[in-house]
């Protein structure tokens, strides 16, 4: 008897009222996925019907097998399934088990659920996006309709409180019944470094195999946990000869195989197995007889890649919970042993919970849903866990870029419903409808089948080509015995199935033709992926410029390198050792600028750019066809449009300093504004010159000019005296008050120093104050000017503002001093009486 049986019938009884929510808490291997709903067909406490929501098309279908089995029936009678392009069931089946998106098409459909009584939430602990909008639609419709719903939310590491509080439901907790399991760890790397993932796998399997694994039942099998397909071929390959020593059916378990390979690796077995498996494994399906798990620690997790805003998968670490489950398939049948390919440090730092996918994944299926369910404010909508206004909001504009939203009311749109009915990404909807207006459904049904699987296993590199989707459509009629690709193959012919349903247009005359619609139908699916072609540095290294900023680097493997415009349709994460080194696009297709105008008029931004050229020294212009940040067509204006040419000009001039167009030795704009403050300091009626007045002058100057050469032949200093004087009401108030120089009696022109918290100081040799009784002053004689008097050497030998008394007290013993050491100078007794020496090649200072 499975553990689940102690607690249903407090669950019967829970549910002999048909409005009453659950919560059911099992650990892994209880029995709840199976024995909670055919507990409630037998005791006929949920009529008319009890579907079953469950995160895998693989987890619905052996779920359904199983409760069949239960019951002595075939499936397709009271239990049955229903997956995407995959139906068992009847006139009398009562249990469904279905995926989240089947569930969605239905209340769609059938906004009522009319004929269902009952919907479980299995292994809600995933926390799929599907699974998130499911409940929220369905806990909304209870909350409205008339009819009873009940909702029973299940899961082994649930945290029950918030979906309980949700749900306002009873929660109800089974206790386990497992068998006691070992957990060692190992490390990655051995003393040369890290190791490859299946080396380490084939040593585990190794130790293992040596330990033994057998049950008192019989052989058991090995289990392997690993993050991709990839992987799954990687180890395959590495622990074939270990497993055929020990006797180990080999086995993959994930679900793209087919139906037949998935049911041979669960199904019970006498001969031990190896099961190499994904995550699919982790939850829902019992593989009975595992005595041992090997957990590489690894997941391949959908995201998105921050910097060119791509969606991506990427191997990243599992979560403590995941680890658990992993870790508990080996103590179902018997005592069981885990080995981790990591160690008890990696392990305790992980998070508890993996990140919902309602906090990483791009949002806009489920916005479409919410759209065709007519909700229309989707900030309020009463979600479980309620997403990031800027995830809604990157989401909805996605949707209205794909026509399938109205821009101004968001409300759905005749291709928005047409996308409605394809069981894929709004991306590839949107590529089916655009497909079958061109005339080729069955072409793009194929790109979409390719575009929504894991990248293909290649045959041969890819060759040049318009577009890498093309050649992997290729693969699907070549590699006829490849179990991926006939699932692929399925899918497309399904999907073609449903496009030729649609309004066609007239199918285009020849391979080249069709290829080029294709091209066209996939730039409409993905018209916020548009880039630039750049080949950078020595390694010429090929990197893409998305319109909105963002880029990526194309894969060496892409065979579209020689095209400048692209749309890029699926990107991979690189990484530089643990860390992620960006996007790395590995499926491109070409397209032509000019499609851009055509599918996408109202995006195109036709305008005139302006810029400033630093080596010309001068405001350029030219007129562009933008789309987002992505230049599809220029050229150079003839005319500057005299405005924005000097607002431009100006931008420039101010980055330069406004002293770069004040002609003068020095600082002459610096000593213009201490000159100023000189005068304002003494006279506050004076105006101050500030940055302020100085940035509005020179915006004054850049009017009706677009060069440098104008702004310095205009001259800011003349002009920005000029206004200083006629702000004080007088055009020589400055140079009257204040001046720049001042010339002697002997005709040198000396400059006068301006500095702060100093007064204004001229400096010359002795010489040249002869004949000067006294000396200069500013502000109308208010300030004399402060004098260095020099000897021959340069060397001050007074500084004074009196000269008169200077001549008086000080110079007598000057000269005599002076005299003495320069006989060939001049020092007469009368200095006042004395001829300066004229101005001529002697420095003034």
């Amino acid at each position: 008897m499975l553990p689940i049986a102690a607690i249903l019938p407090a669950l019967l009884e829970a549910t002999a009222n048909p409005r009453r929510n659950l919560v059911v808490e099992a650990p892994p291997g209880a029995g709840k996925t199976t024995g909670i709903p055919v507990a409630l067909l037998e005791a006929k406490r949920a009529p008319p019907a009890i579907w079953v929501l469950q995160p895998r098309r693989l987890a619905a279908r052996l779920a359904a097998m199983r409760c069949a089995q239960l019951l002595g029936e075939p499936v397709g009678e009271r239990v049955g399934y229903q997956i995407r392009f995959e139906r068992r069931s009847g006139r009398n089946t009562q249990l469904l088990f279905v995926t989240e998106g089947i569930l969605l098409r239905r209340l769609r459909e059938d906004p009522e659920l009319n004929g269902i009584g009952t919907v479980i939430l299995d292994e809600f602990h995933e926390r799929h996006l599907e699974g998130d909008v499911a409940l929220a639609l369905l806990r909304r419709l209870q909350l409205q309709r008339r009819a009873p719903l009940r909702l029973i939310a299940m899961s082994a590491t649930l945290d029950a409180e918030p979906v309980a509080s949700f749900l306002a439901a009873e929660r109800l907790r089974a206790e386990g019944r497992s068998f006691p399991v070992e957990i060692d760890y190992r490390s990655p790397r051995s003393r040369h470094g890290p190791r490859p993932l299946e080396r380490r796998v084939a040593a585990a399997v190794a130790e293992l195999v040596e330990h033994g694994l057998s049950t008192p039942a019989g052989p058991g099998h090995l289990l392997v946990f690993l993050p991709g397909l990839a992987e799954i071929r990687a180890c395959a390959a590495s622990c074939e000869a270990v497993a055929a020593r020990a006797g180990l059916e080999l086995h993959a378990l994930h679900g793209a195989l087919p139906r037949e390979q998935q049911d041979r690796a669960v199904q019970p077995s006498p001969q031990p197995k190896l099961i190499l498996a994904t995550n699919v494994a982790e939850t829902s399906i019992t593989i009975d007889g595992v005595v041992a798990v090997i957990d590489s620690g690894l997941a391949r997790v959908a995201d998105f890649d921050p910097g060119s805003r791509l969606p991506r998968l990427s191997v990243a670490a599992i979560s403590r919970a995941s680890a658990a489950q992993r870790a508990g398939r080996a103590g179902r049948t018997a005592p069981g042993r885990c080995l981790r390919l990591y160690s008890r440090g990696d392990h305790d730092r992980r998070p508890a919970h993996d990140l919902p996918e309602i906090r990483r994944l791009d949002l806009a299926a489920p916005l479409l849903e919410l759209a065709a369910a007519a909700v229309e404010d989707v900030e309020r909508f009463p979600w479980f866990e309620a997403p990031t206004e800027a995830a809604l909001r990157s989401a909805r504009e996605l949707l209205v870029a794909l026509g399938a939203l109205d821009a101004g009311t968001f409300a759905l749109t005749d291709t928005g419903r047409a996308m409605l009915r394809f069981p894929v990404h709004p991306r590839l909807a949107r590529l089916l409808v655009e497909g079958a207006a061109r005339g080729i459904p069955d072409l793009a049904a194929q790109a979409a089948a390719v575009l929504s699987d894991a990248p293909l296993r290649r045959s041969r590199p890819r060759a040049p080509t318009d577009a890498d989707v093309l050649e992997d459509i290729q693969e699907l009629g070549t590699r006829q015995g490849d179990p991926q690709l006939r699932l692929l193959r399925r899918g497309a012919d399904q999907l073609a199935k449903q496009a030729r349903a649609l309004p066609r247009g007239p199918r285009p005359a020849g391979v080249e033709a069709r290829e080029l619609a294709l091209r066209q139908a996939l730039l409409a699916a993905h018209p916020d992926r548009v880039a630039q072609l750049h080949r950078r540095g020595e390694s010429d290294r090929a990197t893409l410029v998305f319109a909105d900023g963002g880029s990526a680097e194309l894969a060496a493997s892409s065979g579209v390198g020689s095209h400048r415009w692209l749309v890029a349709l699926r990107s991979q994460e690189r990484r530089s050792g643990a860390h992620s080194a960006g996007a790395r696009v590995d499926c491109a297709a070409a397209i032509e600028p000019d499609w851009l105008l055509d599918l996408f008029p109202e995006q195109i931004i036709d305008e005139e750019q302006l810029r400033f050229d630093d080596q010309l020294g001068r405001v350029t212009g030219e007129s562009t066809l933008r789309y987002g940040k992505l230049v599809l067509a220029s050229s150079p204006l003839s005319r500057l449009p005299p405005v924005a040419a000097s607002a431009v000009l100006l931008e420039a001039a101010r980055s330069a300093g406004p002293a770069r167009f004040c002609q003068g030795r020095g600082d002459p704009l610096g000593q213009l504004r201490l000159r100023a403050a000189f005068i304002h300091g003494h006279r506050p009626d004076f105006p101050a010159l500030d940055e302020a007045g100085i940035d509005a002058c020179l915006a004054a100057l850049c009017e009706g000019r677009s060069s440098f050469a104008e702004l310095e032949a205009a001259n800011l200093l003349t002009t920005l005296e000029t206004q200083l004087g006629l702000a004080a009401g007088d055009p020589r108030a400055l140079e009257r008050l204040a001046p720049r120089e001042l010339t002697l009696a002997g005709g040198r022109r000396l400059t006068i120093n301006y500095e702060p918290d100093r007064p204004p100081w001229v400096g010359s040799w002795l010489q040249d104050f002869f004949g000067l009784s006294q000396g200069p002053s500013l502000l109308g004689g208010e300030v004399p000017v402060v004098l260095h008097l020099r000897a021959p050497n340069r060397h001050d030998v007074a500084v004074t503002t009196d000269l008169a008394g200077f001549w008086r007290e000080h110079y007598p013993a000057l000269r005599r001093q002076l005299g003495r050491r320069y006989p060939k100078h001049a020092w007469p007794e009368d200095p006042l009486r004395a001829q300066p020496p004229r101005p001529g090649g002697r420095r003034r200072r």
